[in-house]
């Protein structure tokens, strides 16, 4: 039968907060920590932070219960069996990770550790990432025998971050000591036995009770590494079939088609074969750089994540060509833009490939209007409103009267327009999909000028010219 582990999450962001509600679910006590009072306190309170699905449902579930908020660090992780270390690792300039708030978490460790304690890096960091923890709690006085470091990445998807983390496709485990292997198989015990799955309140997902996760325990250098090649090895796949995609345009074939058939095969499968306007998101364009800056320290050129970096770059400047060769001149027209996340389910709006594509349209003289049913909010930090950006309230509110509609997210509700009146109300009947959310035969047979990514761009049904302007 699982025990009961007491746990203490530092941070309270996507990575941190979702592992707190999920551990607590598992049925750990469980303690997130921040040093934003503030954001403590609306914890506290039942707000989250962030959009994701089954969060505020179980935030509210255990809140009070199992899972409490704190700010203070030194009384939480005195009473912790496993501290999880969950903060951020942003960029710097030169494409390391900056490691400061980590090594400011672990200085706090050293003074708070009073019995044997397991430190784990739930953070997504570079290799060699543990031994410097350690060093620096042995550093500033913490004594070796009460603690061990262990690595545990995680590969959650934004959106999907809470079911990603109650139905893992596996879980890695990263300890060099028996003592803090054992620690962690108890964490996670509930999803390895199946435990967690005949719960009637169970979170649906792929997994059962017939069908549970494999924990992969290997050392605490390789963790580091699974995590940095997963995400390069998926951002390449990205990269990949968007240069498939502009030659798929080049020689007019439909590059769907084509993914479809690549993605088949077993030993790719279909997954990450979507073209688009780029990855985004807090991990891809972040761990690919830290990856190659790793590898560059140890003497080694991995060209290939440059050039995965360069094919992600040139695709939101395709993607603004494709506006410009559609509309002739991009000064002074009126776009509107429908989806500013970096993906669908979230709010997340960093290294968005929309709001880098709104910028790059602003700069050029446009008027945009945009909607997006979540990252609104967090985007106008970005893209303050002013005379040539505007915010609406609704999809109808943004498209009336638009020289072009950009599709940039790929929010269901946006692969479900009502055509017909999105025609009405616009100036020109012109979609630029860069998501490709529509079939091309569907919007010439509703009079739409439709260009999307790697596909040939189709026209309307009883024009061979394209859009005219509506009386």
């Amino acid at each position: 039968m699982a025990r009961e582990v007491r746990i203490t999450v530092v941070g309270s962001g996507y990575v941190g907060l979702v592992a707190a509600v999920c551990f607590a679910e598992l049925g750990h006590k469980v303690t997130c920590v921040d040093n934003d009072q503030r954001k403590v306190e609306e914890l506290r309170a039942g707000h989250t932070p962030i959009h994701e699905e089954h969060l505020e449902e179980l935030l509210g579930k255990h809140r009070g219960k199992g899972l409490s908020f704190d700010t203070n660090l030194h009384e939480s992780a005195k009473q912790a069996e496993a501290i999880f270390i969950a903060v951020g690792t942003p960029q710097g300039e030169d494409g390391d990770a900056d490691m400061s708030y980590v090594e400011a978490v672990a200085c706090e460790l050293a003074r708070s550790l009073e019995h044997y304690t397991v430190i784990t890096e739930k953070s997504t960091v570079p290799v060699f990432t543990n031994e410097w923890i350690r060093k620096v709690i042995e550093r500033n006085g913490g004594e070796r025998e009460l603690f061990d470091v262990t690595s545990n990445p995680e590969f959650l998807r934004e959106g999907t971050a809470v079911s990603d983390f109650l139905h893992p496709d596996r879980i890695v485990v990263g300890a060099d000591a028996a003592r803090a292997g054992e620690v962690m198989r108890a964490i996670y015990e509930p999803l390895t036995s199946g435990a967690y799955y005949q719960r009637k309140d169970a979170i649906p997902g792929g997994c059962s009770a017939a069908k549970t996760p494999p924990l992969l325990e290997t050392s605490t250098k390789a963790a580091e590494m699974i995590k940095h090649a997963s995400n390069a090895f998926l951002a390449m796949k990205i990269s990949f079939i968007n240069a498939v995609s502009n030659l798929c345009e080049s020689v007019d074939t439909d590059v769907e088609q084509v993914a479809k058939g690549v993605g088949l095969d077993a030993r790719i499968g279909p997954r990450f074969l979507k073209p688009g306007i780029g990855y985004g998101g807090s991990c891809f364009p972040k761990d690919i750089a830290a990856f190659r800056a790793v590898a560059e320290q140890e003497g080694l050129d991995f060209g290939l994540l440059t050039e995965v970096e360069k094919i992600n770059t040139a695709q939101k400047r395709r993607f603004v060509g494709k506006v410009r060769s559609t509309l002739w001149t991009l000064r002074g027209k009126k776009l509107a833009v429908l989806g500013l996340a970096f993906k669908g389910g979230t709010d997340d709006i960093r290294e968005s490939p929309a709001i880098d594509l709104c910028k790059m349209l602003l700069e050029e003289g446009c008027k945009l209007t945009a909607y997006d049913p979540a990252a609104m909010e967090r985007a106008k930090h970005e893209l303050p409103a002013g005379e040539k950006m505007h915010y609406a309230a609704g999809v109808m509110e943004a498209v009336k009267g638009a020289d072009a509609v950009l599709l940039l997210t790929e929010w269901p509700e946006f692969a479900k327009l009502d055509l017909d009146a999105v025609h009405k109300a616009v100036r020109y009947p012109i979609v630029i999909d860069g998501r490709n959310l529509y079939e091309p035969e569907v919007m010439a047979a509703h009079g739409f000028t439709y260009l999307s990514m790697g596909r040939p761009p189709v026209y309307p049904a009883k024009s061979a010219h394209g859009a005219e302007k509506k009386k």
